[in-house]
């Protein structure tokens, strides 16, 4: 038998030369005289580590990493694929602590498996979930979601029992499942990853949801900054109908259901659910009023199930193990895992999947490592550009749906960015008001306009305190501008924006009246 030689072929791996590896292991096998065989996955999501190359010894996968083109020979040289002695080798890669410390439910295949092998999938528990599903009628299916305590994954964290519900009690002569992969938030990349490592999975997901809802037809919108995660996917759908998981009856049970792949406008508002359908439709991405609600008038006029990447994949799971088992993870009304996306100044970036009720502080120092500069952590933006900056003193904050919005601040998607000492909170208040400018569809008065005054105040704010004027003035302006944007905003765009503004000038309140000694920008 071939020894096996795991290299991952997602967006991350390819940026760092994976592809090159690939050859590089190939030619050197070839010239040692050495039966391989060259197995291209997703990623396990250890960033640090990327690229990330596994060995098959004995069923354990043993790693080397961050292997980088030039390292190749070296490590043929030390012995590998054998028993290599090299600074890289790091072990059992299921031993590595950022790794073994986490719950992987929904991730459990990702950086394992070859993500464009149905047999693969399979092996590895695929399509359990939706064979169970195809036995049952779909108020039971509603009813197991239902009963997981499963919520929206991509920001608002609406129970997606409920969603599934309305929609499959609602009168139509058609009904759509939308999935929305237009993963446009700092720091997020977890949409990705499965697209690229486990695409059978979502589209196991929406075929429940399918089931579930009396749906027939599919749609998933990716955001066209991901050509490689669109390519993927779009051959996992060709593959999925060849198999039978796809088409006029699913694996023979008469059900129907089929996927459409849409590429995104490139727009971050599309991301938002009735822009998004809008986008879908042809139309310019623009929020749509609601009520009426998409779950009742969505996609075409028709009833719509609108739910994200994370929200759907975690449904085969749940479907193949049961509703309590998914709800035995997690505390208080947050239950199952949580795809974590842990970036900027940290020493261990990546994805973590673990139970809701970790607090920030493990995932940052336990997982993440501490900042990557070594300089002290000051600030933790949590969900997104859009998410509250959290000070040091608050990183005991569990990661969970009420926790969060407690403490002033929202999960989002999952994304935590890190800043060391050097961060100048006021001019990280005037990117979000900018982002919000530069990102609004213009429906609506005070995101269009609110926030385009916002970056000319934050302008003077950040002017005056380098010439020693008061600012308090700007400053109450802003704090009113906020509750505009809050409270008369058509959509989470504008509504979100004061979350970054105002947990900033609260807990750092002193880089509104003076510059910061270390900014990272010079003044």
């Amino acid at each position: 038998m071939n020894m096996r030689i795991y290299i991952p072929m997602d967006s991350a791996a390819l940026s760092v030369g994976a592809d090159q590896i690939a050859e590089a292991v190939s030619r050197e096998a070839a010239s040692a005289n050495l039966a391989i065989e060259i197995v291209r996955t997703g990623s396990r999501g250890l960033f640090y580590l990327e690229t990330l190359v596994e060995i098959e010894r004995d069923g354990v996968r043993h790693g080397f990493g961050p292997v980088t083109p030039a390292d190749v020979s070296r490590l043929f040289a030390n012995g590998f694929p054998g028993k290599c002695h090299d600074p890289l080798y790091l072990g059992p890669v299921e031993e590595i602590d950022f790794l073994k410390r986490q719950t992987r439910l929904t991730f459990a295949r990702c950086g394992i498996i070859d993500p464009l092998s149905m047999d693969d999938y399979e092996k590895h528990g695929g399509n359990i979930g939706l064979r169970q599903a195809l036995k049952q009628a779909p108020e039971m299916v509603v009813d197991a979601i239902a009963q997981s305590g499963l919520r929206g994954r991509g920001g608002a964290g609406f129970p997606t029992g409920v969603k599934w519900r309305t929609v499959l009690n609602a009168i139509a002569d058609k009904k759509y499942v939308v999935c929305n992969a237009d993963e446009g938030d700092s720091g997020t990349f977890a949409d990705r990853l499965i697209l690229e490592g486990d695409p059978f999975m979502l589209i196991e997901g929406m075929a429940i949801a399918g089931i579930a809802t009396g749906a027939r037809h599919g749609v998933i919108y990716i955001r066209s900054e991901y050509p490689h995660g669109i390519k993927i996917f779009s051959l996992a759908v060709e593959y999925a109908r060849a198999a039978g998981m796809l088409g006029p009856s699913i694996f023979g049970s008469g059900i129907p259901f089929d996927i459409d792949v849409c590429v995104g406008a490139g727009a971050y508002i599309c991301g938002e659910e009735t822009a998004m359908l809008e986008s879908i439709e042809g139309k310019r991405g623009v929020v749509r009023a609601k009520p009426p609600l998409p779950a009742l008038k969505g996609l075409f006029g028709k009833p719509t199930a609108i739910n994200n990447v994370l929200s759907l994949a975690a449904v085969p799971w749940i479907m193949a193990n049961g509703p309590k088992a998914y709800a035995d993870f997690g505390m208080g009304r947050s239950r199952g895992t949580k795809p974590i996306q842990l970036a900027g100044n940290v020493k261990r970036g990546g994805l973590i999947e673990v139970a809701f009720g970790i607090s920030l502080r493990t995932i940052i120092e336990d997982f993440g490592g501490g900042t990557f500069s070594g300089r002290p952590l000051r600030a933790v933006q949590v969900g997104g550009p859009l998410g509250a900056y959290f000070p040091e003193h608050l990183l005991d904050t569990p990661m969970d749906y009420e926790a969060l919005l407690a403490a002033g601040g929202m999960l989002g998607h999952g994304g935590i960015v890190v800043f060391d000492d050097r961060v100048d909170l006021a001019r990280q208040a005037r990117f979000a008001l900018a982002f919000c400018a530069m990102e609004s569809c213009g429906k609506c008065t005070p995101c269009r306009i609110g926030s385009t005054r916002g970056v000319e105040i934050m302008d003077r704010v950040i002017d005056a305190r380098r010439t020693g004027q008061d600012s308090s003035a700007d400053l109450t302006l802003i704090e009113d501008l906020c509750l505009v944007l809050t409270d008369a905003s058509l959509c989470a765009l504008g509504g979100l924006t004061p979350l970054p503004v105002r947990s900033a000038i609260q807990h750092f309140a002193t880089d509104f009246t003076r510059t910061p000694a270390l900014s990272y920008a010079a003044e």
